[in-house]
């Protein structure tokens, strides 16, 4: 039996088919440009051509029928039937205050969902779509939504409540949410693990940080703050999202701007700020480049970037009291050590030590990594994340009738002996080229 996993953005349906008996993947691959003039597709199959083409797909209804084309396909396919297919998971943005774990989708499921549509008009709508789309296809398969917010829902009131008029929370939602929550869960339990405790005793801070952005701090194995809002818009400086700001340079720059449709500043604070709004480029390795060449409003992006990360950090190392490990996940947090040593530079006051080889040898993506001193009080991670395995093994639960909130559940990658087996084939080919990333490979201390 397989497992598929899906993640229907506004253009685009990325997808992950996952062996559940041998606990393998499959699959993995997107299908972008829908609703455009046409649309491009790429697959990997473990142990077969990698495979990319161009086709029509006018809805997200028929990105999911090339899936499952792609998928049984004689000569690039992974499975024969559909009806191997046991379940499917799907990613969603947004839960609201309906839903504080994953569920099985039915059609009271869905009407939540579009309630929910006005905190993420941006997201939202793709992801149902995709969800509608994946029950004509597959209609006597479980659905099961896995929301980014979930994870967040254990905060106190004082951490999501917002100092607004109190009617606005009981009329309008407005509240903290927080997002990456798949992530933010994935790399909490990892890390315990590494540190030798129980989920219940654990205190850490991760942060993730790939073209968005969030911080969380959990405490005993659950979220207490974490810096993303109302939407996945606020926190930290990201790839082209502002973070925090003042909200009265929303008002004040509409004046001068002579804006009057909100959705134009909407768009100038989530496409057109971050990174890219201070120095024209998003993706970190270019801004990094250009700070070294001496692109001084690179450098400030960078040094911006890396000052909001260490204050989130020092804040959350106060909410927490006891901090046992920080940990840095996804594209730059797992790649970047340029960002990684700047967000915890100068924190030794709160037993932060990071090792500056460590850290400037930590580039690869199939291992978990330690690159603190060796005499840190607090350690530093490098956990790469698995939101997919995190959707899969909801999606089954479900399925099973065996699922329940994450405190009282039981995930496969809480075991010592679990290995991903993707990231086990690739680790040795990194290990030839560069053997000193063995030295830093971080190994479970609790059985």
């Amino acid at each position: 039996m397989v497992i598929l996993s899906l993640n229907c953005g506004s253009s685009s349906a990325k997808y992950q088919v996952y062996d559940w008996d041998n606990k393998d993947v499959l699959a993995v691959g997107v299908v972008e440009r829908i609703g455009l003039d046409y649309s491009t597709i790429e697959h990997k199959a473990t142990g077969k051509e990698e495979y990319s083409s161009k086709f029509t797909c006018p809805t997200h209804k028929e990105a999911v029928e090339l899936i499952i084309k792609m998928i049984t396909d004689k000569d690039y396919g992974v499975i024969k039937d559909v009806s191997e297919i046991g379940a499917v998971g799907h990613r969603v943005l947004h839960g609201g205050e309906y839903f504080k774990k994953s569920e099985l989708v039915t059609d009271d499921v869905i009407e939540k969902l579009k309630k929910v549509i006005p905190l993420g008009p941006l997201h939202m709508p793709a992801n149902i779509g995709g969800i509608e789309a994946a029950r004509k296809v597959m209609p006597n398969v479980p659905h099961a939504i896995v929301m980014d917010t979930a994870f967040h829902q254990t905060m106190p009131a004082e951490a999501y409540m917002y100092a607004l008029p109190y009617e606005w929370y009981e009329k309008y939602s407005v509240r903290r949410y927080g997002f990456h929550g798949t992530s933010h869960l994935y790399c909490s339990k990892r890390a315990a693990l590494l540190l030798g405790k129980e989920n219940k005793d654990t205190n850490v801070i991760i942060c993730h940080i790939g073209n968005g952005a969030s911080v969380a701090a959990v405490k005993n194995g659950v979220c207490i703050d974490t810096s993303m809002g109302l939407t996945p818009l606020e926190g930290l400086v990201m790839g082209t999202r502002s973070g925090d700001m003042d909200p009265a340079i929303m008002p004040y720059m509409m004046k001068n701007l002579s804006i009057t449709d909100p959705q134009v500043m909407d768009t100038y604070l989530n496409k057109k700020s971050g990174l890219v709004g201070l120095c024209g480029m998003s993706d970190r390795r270019d801004v990094a480049n250009a700070a070294a060449d001496g692109d001084k409003k690179a450098q400030l992006a960078v040094d911006m970037e890396c000052h909001r990360l260490k204050k989130y950090i020092g804040a959350y190392a106060a909410l927490l009291g006891r901090v046992d490990a920080v940990v840095f996940t996804a594209g730059v947090g797992e790649m970047s050590p340029l960002i990684r040593g700047g967000a915890v530079s100068g924190l030794e006051m709160f037993g932060i030590k990071l090792d500056k080889h460590k850290n400037e040898i930590c580039m690869c993506r199939n291992a978990e990594f330690e690159i603190s001193a060796d005499d840190s009080p607090v350690k530093i991670f490098v956990i790469p994340t698995d939101e997919e395995l995190v959707m899969t093994e909801d999606a089954y639960a479900l399925m099973n009738g065996t699922y329940k909130v994450h405190t009282d559940f039981h995930y496969s990658f809480e075991d010592a002996s679990y290995v991903n087996k993707a990231r086990a084939r690739a680790l040795p080919g990194n290990l030839a080229k560069r053997p000193e990333l063995k030295d830093i490979i971080a190994l479970p201390k609790r059985k």
